[in-house]
């Protein structure tokens, strides 16, 4: 893809948060340098198994389009080509500690005032660069916690549960990506650049749309709701005769198109459900009444019936149904990439489709350090000093 082309992005994260927020830049066309540790490189080349070839899987997913140099920062030389790097970049994100960056002269102020003025900084950490908590190690277990999601999520009086994927990780990468590019547009109306952060705590607590919302207007605390929605109904998973069914008949007029599928008109004009708010503070009382009905027939018969009666409604799949799915595959979601080790891999697509821009990746997932050579050449290096440079275990591969 070409939006970002020109833009070049030094990248010094690692595992999630970091790496998911740069292949998303990387995927519109940006340049990606992935700086990486010189003994094993990004610790989540180890996550596994499983391990393709001594590859990580998870490396293999969040790290197409980006070149890596695997090098020293410890070492002066090394910090040298990183002041270096950013000197010649667009944008520099890391996910340090809070402090970590200031004592190797590579915090905000150091870069603005003494490397690059024009620098879009970004900072992703776990609980952000001031309060109480700034120091603190963070992770998404850590930030799901205390967000409040784990308070949320599981059957209800039931044990607190993580939600299924990382996702105070992964939406902190698309906060970042989504802050770099609004930094980016202010500076080329301005030619400044600034500082951008976000955190994990704060990532999930955005999700709290509804709760929050509950809180603020009556400080009702709310807990686990299983499937169901907080506000609307009928908004949830059904058990049927081989399966389970999510219907999203929150509305109105989907109520009435589900009553009328089901042959349950009287349902429409029964005081208990006769309008959301009713169906709300009846809730228990209507999911019985409709789990005795969708038990009588198969998903895949409610599917086609409820569709066919314009009900919003849809299966429950697992990962290689979903994966498999005709919908994936004639939006593209699943590519393949030529690896430089491993030969054809796949990924999944970029989730957003443009009309002028095609979203297939210029790079597969990189070798620790692949690029090394190719980097210091374009910092006008020369192979004497890269020669030296290996020999001093200032870059490794």
């Amino acid at each position: 893809m070409d939006i970002l082309n020109g833009l070049k992005v030094v990248d010094c994260t690692q595992i999630l948060a970091g790496p998911f927020c740069t292949m998303m830049l990387g995927d519109l066309g940006a340049e990606i340098i992935k700086v990486e540790k010189p003994n094993g490189g990004d610790d989540i080349r180890r996550f596994g198994p499983p391990f393709i070839e001594g590859e990580s899987a998870a490396f293999l997913m969040i790290n197409r389009n980006k070149k890596s140099i695997a090098l020293n920062m410890k070492d002066p030389k090394g910090l040298e080509i990183l002041k270096d790097l950013i000197k010649d970049a667009d944008v520099f994100i890391q996910n340090f500690r809070p402090g970590a960056l200031e004592k190797m002269g590579l915090g905000y102020d150091d870069v603005i005032n003494n490397i690059n003025p024009k620098i879009i900084y970004c900072s992703i950490s776990g609980f952000g660069s001031n309060g109480p908590y700034k120091n603190r190690p963070g992770f998404d277990l850590i930030a799901q916690g205390m967000s409040g999601l784990m308070s949320l999520t599981g059957t209800p009086n039931g044990d607190p549960v993580k939600i299924g994927v990382p996702i105070c990780d992964l939406n902190a990468g698309v906060y970042a990506a989504l802050g770099i590019l609004g930094a980016y547009i202010k500076r080329l109306k301005t030619n400044k650049g600034q500082f951008v952060e976000t955190s994990l705590l704060e990532s999930g607590l955005s999700y709290t749309i509804w709760e929050s919302g509950i809180y603020f207007a009556t400080k009702e605390i709310s807990s686990q709701s299983g499937t169901a929605h907080r506000l609307s109904a009928p908004y949830q998973a059904f058990q049927t005769l081989d399966g389970y069914i999510n219907i999203g008949a929150a509305n109105q007029a989907n109520w009435e198109k589900l009553c009328n599928a089901l042959s349950r008109e009287d349902l429409i004009t029964n005081d208990q459900f006769i309008d959301n708010a009713s169906r709300m503070q009846n809730l228990d009382s209507l999911v019985e009444i409709l789990n005795i009905e969708f038990k009588n027939k198969s998903t895949s018969d409610w599917v086609e019936i409820l569709i066919n009666s314009g009900v919003p409604c849809g299966p429950i799949l697992n990962i290689e149904e979903i994966l498999n799915h005709e919908q994936i595959k004639e939006r593209e979601m699943i590519i393949n990439i030529d690896h430089t080790k491993l030969g054809q891999i796949q990924n999944l697509n970029f989730p957003i489709k443009f009309s002028d821009s095609e979203s297939r990746p210029k790079l597969p997932p990189p070798l620790l350090g692949e690029h090394n050579n190719e980097i210091l050449q374009s910092l006008g290096y020369s192979d004497k000093e890269i020669d030296n440079f290996i020999n001093e275990n200032i870059i490794t591969s």
